[in-house]
């Protein structure tokens, strides 16, 4: 009840101040007016952060600021996602594909002035596999020499780990076995670096939550600096003048918004109080596509929406089970009557043609076969079966999933299901510490190959949650797929993993997302790719035109 209050709470709370947005507060000019006149992009950003430390951080509202405020070793080409120099200005790659050695800009430079070299990546990055912060991320780090062991304190000296600087502006990565989407992790924000002298003044360097991260304290390495952060109402961001590309930069700064309520976020941005919203109301789409609206856009997303299902649950240990839920969803009902933006029903975890990677399919809708699976199981016409509860983050698109399934899982199955909304951070320490039963979640690739929607689920794989564990399927992902002599092989490897997975079912996939978002027309220059990826330095706004 306490954290139902609380998500309440904040709800009402967010309403109130979005209700101040709209009525002006007493300006005649609306953001989007104000912001194209000074260069302030006004962007809606689905909810509250739960973090802005990037060795803690998880979910995509997160990424959104954070590459704003942060940068790593490369960044993806907005149009072509290869990576591109960032911190690093070139690298090579040794001929046994297992070193990489990063030549680091002259002029990099931390926010508050301070020069940034090699040595804070060694530094920081044996921060992020310091077990104790909690870095759920910290298996990206797992194809360089000894990270892994690290992690798990086999070994306790960093410099046994794979990362070194050879001087000032050398650093050179050593990996367990050639790696092909090494380069795509180095994107991710887990990996980017953090201010040395900024943490240890807050607190111990895998010490979570300290106020190295608030307004006043940040220090970053990206285009932009923190400049203001007002809980559930807005983060401002400012043009940070050190960062080495600031001559590139066209936007004077951003302010985000944590509009958890997809409904008011359409308004703002009908009252021109947003360039951009971070999604669309699942009944307005079709009034917008009927309309011709060029507001709209709509983009395949490389992600798969899905629910978690948490095994340590006496009821749901059983895979019979699990895969009696699975096939009691009409997925196809799912993406034409309730989404209707082009989803895709999705009967595995990786999206199709992920590199070339087509999942194996072991589900399909057939109730009948289900209600036999949970007779078997214990529960003839779900008779005996407990009260089973659906938790997911406060979102009227994820509410109405719910509420669908729920009728799904009644319908066919004969079993009670109640359903559970949480505030963003309360959810995520909900998911986190294992309370839940069922939870809605989705996953966004961080780099294009079928590795990332699979190496999640390793035993302590910090995104798994689910208290899955599978000791051969990690011995696949980790130890036979990178060293595959071949693409081939490589992938055949996934199907085999996968298809364990999938026989285990400890989640249960949906469907493949899209990305809608309304987008003002003074806003230029924003990429449309798979992995809905922006970059804040190629995007400018502009006065509509006569």
């Amino acid at each position: 009840m306490k954290q139902q209050f609380s998500s309440s709470f904040f709800t009402l709370l967010s309403a109130l101040f979005m209700s101040l947005l709209l009525s002006g507060c007493g300006s005649s000019e609306s953001n989007v007016a104000e912001g194209n006149r000074t260069g302030i992009l006004h962007w809606g950003n689905g909810t509250e952060p739960q973090s802005l430390d990037p060795h803690v951080a998880t979910g995509v509202p997160e990424h959104h600021i954070i590459v704003a405020l942060m940068e790593g070793l490369v960044h993806k080409n907005s149009k072509t996602l290869e990576p591109e120099p960032g911190v690093a200005k070139s690298w090579t790659v040794s001929d046994d594909g297992r070193v990489y050695t990063f030549e680091l800009r002259d002029d990099a430079r931390w926010s508050n002035g301070d020069v940034h070299n090699a040595h804070d990546f060694v530094w920081s990055w044996s921060r992020a596999l310091q077990p104790a912060l909690g870095n759920l991320y910290a298996y990206m780090y797992f194809p360089i020499v000894n990270a892994h062991e690290f992690y798990k304190g086999e070994i306790t000296d960093f410099e046994q780990v794979g990362v070194k600087a050879l001087d000032d502006l050398t650093l050179q990565i050593t990996l367990k076995n050639p790696t092909p989407y090494f380069l795509q992790l180095l994107d991710h924000y887990s990996m980017y670096p953090v201010h040395q002298a900024t943490i240890e003044k807050f607190g111990r360097a895998d010490e979570r939550g300290t106020r190295w991260t608030y307004q006043g304290n940040f220090v970053g390495n990206g285009p932009f600096k923190l400049k203001t952060w007002e809980i559930n109402r807005a983060i401002e961001v400012e043009r940070n003048t050190f960062f080495h590309g600031n001559d590139e930069v066209k936007l004077n700064g951003i302010v985000f918004y944590p509009t958890e309520n997809v409904t008011t976020e359409e308004r703002m941005f009908r009252a021109e109080q947003l360039h951009y919203t971070n999604d669309v109301p699942i009944d307005k789409v079709q009034t917008y596509r009927d309309a011709n609206d060029p507001a709209l856009k709509v983009v395949p997303y490389l992600g798969t929406y899905y629910y978690r299902i948490n095994v340590r649950e006496p009821h749901l240990q059983d895979k019979r089970v699990r895969r009696a839920l699975g096939m009691t969803i009409d997925r196809e009902q799912l993406t034409e009557h309730v989404l209707k933006a082009g989803q895709i029903p999705a009967y595995a975890m990786t999206p199709p043609n992920t590199r070339g990677y087509y999942p194996p399919v072991s589900l399909s809708f057939d109730p009948e076969a289900a209600r036999q699976l949970l007779a078997d199981a214990g529960y003839p016409n779900g008779e005996g079966f407990p009260v089973t509860e659906i938790l997911y983050n406060t979102n009227e698109g994820h509410r109405k999933m719910a509420v669908a399934i729920q009728q799904m899982w009644r319908e066919h199955l004969n079993i009670e299901v109640t359903l559970l909304n949480q505030e963003w951070k309360v959810y995520l320490d909900s998911e986190s510490s294992g309370d839940y039963q069922i939870s809605r979640a989705g996953w966004i690739g961080d780099y294009v190959d079928p590795n990332n929607f699979l190496d999640m689920f390793l035993c302590d794989g910090g995104n798994n949650r689910t208290g899955w564990c599978n000791e051969e399927y990690d011995r696949l992902i980790l130890e036979v797929a990178p060293t595959a002599k071949t693409h081939e092989e490589r992938l055949a490897v996934f199907t085999q993993a996968e298809t364990m997975l999938m026989d285990d079912l400890p989640v249960l996939p949906i469907y493949t997302y899209t990305t809608k978002h309304l987008v003002h027309p003074s806003l230029k220059n924003l990429a449309n790719n798979i992995m809905d990826m922006q970059r804040y330095t190629e995007i400018y706004l502009e006065g509509e035109e006569d």
